[in-house]
């Protein structure tokens, strides 16, 4: 390719034009776009397919015996509970309030630099469950100190809900995308 700016005897045009400074930019500012994209899609995606999982659960399984999906190892129950997920720390409901409102706060503030479109979507996962849970403790009590609805039960472990889901996975796809990202930082320490 000829030089676009060269010293000499005119050769014709350059047969490609520098970048400006804007136009630089511009592709990183698309990519860092999409992964927000990603991110808010994805806990939308969570957010909805939990409230309607529990308006499902509530309508159809409260106050009826247990649906048995799986014999003696899955079943759908309705319960409520006011600890975290899991039903952990049930006698802490604002404890966890204040949890999820950081959460969803480091969240939107971690949006703005995404380092892989993996992330994107671990931090989209953790946002969506989050604000499930956050939901439900303002919707079903009085103040902030509501009880969430959890009626996935596989009998040797405590009973959870979609959010409770989407809030693990998040954390372990985070995990994973931090781990391959320090690995391939010790491999090729010039790109960092």
């Amino acid at each position: 390719m000829r030089q676009a700016h060269r010293e000499g005897q005119d050769q014709g045009a350059p047969v490609r034009h520098p970048l400006h400074q804007g136009q630089a930019g511009r592709g990183a500012g698309r990519l860092r776009a999409r992964r927000a994209l990603l991110l808010y899609g994805t806990a939308a995606a969570a957010y909805a397919l939990d409230r309607v999982t529990k308006i499902l659960a509530e309508n159809l399984l409260q106050g009826r015996a247990p649906v048995e999906l799986i014999p003696a190892v899955l079943q759908l129950r309705f319960t409520t509970n006011p600890g975290g997920a899991f039903g952990l720390f049930e006698s802490l409901p604002s404890l966890f309030v204040a949890i999820s409102i950081v959460v969803v706060l480091v969240v939107v503030v971690a949006s703005r630099s995404l380092p892989s479109t993996v992330s994107a979507v671990g931090l989209g996962l953790v946002l969506g469950g989050a604000l499930g849970n956050l939901t439900d403790r303002v919707v079903r009590g009085a103040g902030l100190s509501g009880e969430v609805v959890d009626f996935v039960d596989f009998h040797v472990w405590p009973v959870f809900n979609v959010a409770d889901s989407a809030l693990v996975v998040g954390a372990a796809v985070l995990l994973v995308s931090g781990i391959r990202r320090d690995r391939a930082a010790r491999r090729h320490p010039s790109s960092r």
